[in-house]
């Protein structure tokens, strides 16, 4: 299958996510990176695309300009698929635009700078017919795909209970204060929207457990804090949960929590047993079943789900991160594309990564989390 065409915007120098969003293409040889409006700056976005070998009539100052002059290219030569890695306040804007010119979005996490603006993308989505990939990367481990198709097969019997977490310690000083621009712009209600830790991480482990369990929240009890002094967004809290099969669980996500890097950690209890999962050991998945010892399921091995295999790119042992994580969403959204293109139904495999669906979801536990948090209530429903 020949390789999409792929442009950015957002991603250029000192960003952080945007050289994970490049690896994570090229990877698998499914994309070539054609075309970008990597900042906002034009200076600093024809000095980006330079460092990435792209012809200068290729490279925008804008992401109006952008997908402007790429729509006047030849069908051969214009951008097929275009990912958008800027803060959360300039996602929906150049997203529409994206899809209402015909081409295929990527966008980084949260999907928008609020819950209607994601309503309204989904409506652009519907309209267009144009495929959209939401990068909640934590779902494209293998053994996290794994974990899934155990609760989807009914051996851990009727799910009751669901842990999850999410601990940092990057934002414990006031870091924002500084030239630290990851924490400038993170806690600034401006440009993250009404949560910080809550949006940023909590939003992850929100879909990793509504992912993993093949459940949806339906209310929820939360503890919002603001820690660090002059910090504007919230920076730590829990949210206890209710699921729609009656099932219960606690969710956790800090940034405050000094030493603590990325263990992002799940685990799921049915009548029959249970299963966890942690980042730290990505390669690992605990199966704890009451009538046997507890099992590792391993990436690589040949017992997996054809989800995880689909998924695993090295023989077991060799271990597979963040980046490979990644990677799996992306492949994933090009084989969709690329059989689309074709006439051909896509694999169940394939279409296994975060839509519009998710990015509701996750804008609307932003919403419903500070408004519990707010609230003197203890229960409220979760509202979409």
């Amino acid at each position: 299958m020949m390789r999409l065409k792929l442009g950015m915007i957002g991603g250029g120098q000192g960003a952080f996510i945007g050289a994970v969003h490049r690896i994570a293409a090229r990877m698998d040889d499914q994309y070539e990176l054609v075309c970008g409006a990597f900042s906002s700056d034009p200076a600093k976005s024809k000095a980006s695309g330079l460092l990435l070998n792209l012809p200068e009539n290729r490279v925008y100052n804008s992401y109006q300009e952008l997908i402007e002059k790429e729509k006047q290219l030849p069908e051969n030569e214009r951008v097929q698929v275009i990912s958008i890695v800027t803060p959360n306040h300039l996602h929906f804007a150049p997203a529409k635009e994206a899809l209402e010119n015909g081409f295929h979005v990527i966008l980084d996490k949260p999907a928008t700078f609020s819950l209607q603006e994601a309503k309204d993308l989904q409506k652009v989505i519907e309209q267009t017919g144009n495929f959209f990939c939401l990068t909640h990367t934590y779902t494209g481990y293998p053994m996290v795909k794994e974990a899934r198709q155990f609760a989807l097969s009914g051996k851990l019997g009727k799910i009751r209970k669901v842990y999850v977490e999410y601990p940092q310690g990057w934002l414990s000083k006031f870091e924002e204060g500084g030239n630290n621009k990851q924490a400038s712009w993170r806690t600034d209600p401006t440009k993250s929207g009404m949560a910080g830790a809550m949006g940023d991480i909590g939003t992850h482990v929100f879909n990793l457990c509504e992912y993993v369990s093949n459940l949806s929240v339906t209310k929820l009890c939360a503890d919002v804090n603001i820690v660090v002094e002059g910090r504007q967004l919230d920076d730590d809290g829990a949210v206890l949960l209710k699921f729609n099969n009656g099932a219960s669980g606690v969710l956790m996500a800090t940034q405050v929590a000094a030493g603590e890097e990325n263990n992002v950690k799940i685990r799921v209890y049915g009548e029959n047993g249970g299963i966890e999962w942690q980042q730290f050991d990505a390669n690992s998945l605990l199966v704890k079943l009451l009538d046997k010892p507890v099992e590792v399921y391993r990436t690589g091995g040949s017992y997996t789900s054809s989800f995880a295999q689909k998924n695993t790119r090295t023989p077991a042992g060799h271990p597979e991160g963040y980046l490979e994580a990644f990677a799996n969403l992306y492949k994933n959204f090009a084989f969709t594309i690329q059989a689309h293109l074709a006439g051909k139904t896509p694999e169940p495999e394939w279409l296994d990564f975060p839509g519009i669906e998710e990015g509701i979801r996750g804008m609307a536990f932003i919403e419903n989390v500070i408004a519990s948090g707010k609230s003197s209530e203890k229960w409220t429903d979760f509202k979409i």
